[in-house]
């Protein structure tokens, strides 16, 4: 029994720091403290968060004790994990509107009579000068400049602020005053989720287990799922939208979303894909994933409406009726198609466009585009399809009109 826990619990997670405290902690047969913190950053949740609330819904389900800390005065710091300059930090404003939609949004995994929600303001918001100076005496400088980013920007002679190593110090403070057993975050946080375990030891605590998560890819199948790079499936997307995004990922990178986001059973997954292996038509595996995850965040008639629609729509060559209209100026040069499927936002970038056209993906009035060097002159309303997701009527116009 605590093998199977222990495997399901496992499942999917990038590594585990340390498997033998683990199981100690489960065989002690209680509720563990398990913790998991976001800096609400922003407004809105998207898929890759829920990589780690869906991993706190499988602790809940397992009878432990959840706890879900928003980093409200974390945010006003900036943490620059991942990143090679530091994080511009958000106003208390901005952090506590963010806040607000991270609760309402949370319970949309989690159960809200068995998930208790914290505020690291409330104990950092009340410590001292003197208290805090006490804490920053727990770790070295030396120990800071381990961390990849800080090493990186140290060696490149980029500027590292004094306040910037206050982060990990907070985050790991969190996990002391919280008493967690567990603590899961990113493979991007395994610095600060190792100084939870430094800071509890030397708070005379048990050292927390780590548990890190992959960092869930986005519709392009390469990057961190981000909506800066507008490659993200917010949880708060129609059901239409939300559904026809799924359906848009790769055969390959479903997989991976059915690995890192469904609460289907490993066996059953593991089974379907094997009848894929077999010759059975991905896409119908890519229906239930994207029915599944349109039913958790909506409601089990929006799945089936959003399937409906989806067929309705692109499988029988129907275009939105409520398409975007979008006006484009040109000069006397005219516009390179890549830049004109840039900035109606049909893709994310020009070299996304070229690559839409090089796979035979992009349609001009129903018309496949085959070449990408075409360049667009003066046009009236003409719509413009990038697979069979995203469409626009896009009237270009001259600068000089």
């Amino acid at each position: 029994m605590l093998q199977n826990t222990l495997a399901q619990l496992q499942y999917g997670a990038d590594e585990l720091l340390l498997e033998a405290e683990l199981i100690k902690k489960l065989a002690e047969n209680r509720p563990l403290i398990v913790k998991a913190g976001f800096d609400p950053t922003a407004p809105d949740l998207h898929l890759g968060h829920t990589v780690l609330i869906n991993k706190l819904k499988q602790f809940q389900d397992a009878g432990h004790r959840v706890q879900f800390l928003i980093g409200d005065f974390t945010a006003m710091i900036g943490d620059p994990t991942g990143k090679n300059v530091t994080r511009k930090p958000l106003t208390q404003e901005e952090v506590i509107e963010n806040a607000k939609t991270y609760q309402e949004q949370v319970f949309k995994i989690l159960d809200p009579e068995k998930t208790e929600i914290k505020f690291n303001s409330e104990w950092m918001g009340v410590m001292s000068s003197a208290e805090m100076i006490q804490l920053a005496a727990k770790h070295t400088v030396a120990r800071m400049l381990e961390r990849d980013d800080f090493h990186k920007r140290y060696k490149g002679g980029q500027p590292i602020a004094i306040h910037e190593f206050l982060y990990p110090l907070i985050q790991g403070y969190d996990s002391v005053v919280m008493k967690a057993d567990v603590e899961l975050g990113g493979t991007d946080q395994k610095f600060n989720l190792l100084m939870g375990r430094h800071l509890q030891e030397v708070y005379g605590q048990k050292p927390q287990v780590v548990l890190t998560m992959p960092i869930l890819e986005g519709l392009d199948g390469v990057q961190k799922m981000s909506k800066s790079l507008n490659n993200y499936i917010g949880i708060s997307d129609k059901p239409d939208e939300m559904f026809g995004k799924i359906m848009s990922i790769s055969d390959d990178l479903m997989w991976r979303y059915f690995e890192l986001l469904s609460f289907r059973s490993m066996t059953e997954i593991e089974l379907w894909r094997k009848e894929c292996q077999s010759g059975a038509n991905p896409r119908n595996y890519k229906v239930k994933l994207g029915q599944e995850l349109v039913a958790r965040f909506h409601d089990d008639q929006a799945a089936i409406n959003a399937l409906e629609v989806f067929e309705a729509r692109f499988q029988r060559g129907a275009l939105p009726d409520d398409m975007p209209e979008i006006q484009l100026s040109v000069d006397a040069e005219g516009l390179a198609i890549a830049n004109v499927l840039k900035d109606a936002g049909l893709v994310a970038s020009t070299s996304e466009a070229i690559r839409m056209i090089k796979q035979g993906a992009v349609k001009i009035d129903g018309e496949k585009l085959e070449d990408t060097k075409v360049v667009m002159d003066v046009l009236s309303n003409c719509v413009y399809q990038v697979g069979k997701r995203k469409c626009a009527k896009i009237e270009l116009v001259s600068k000089n009109s």
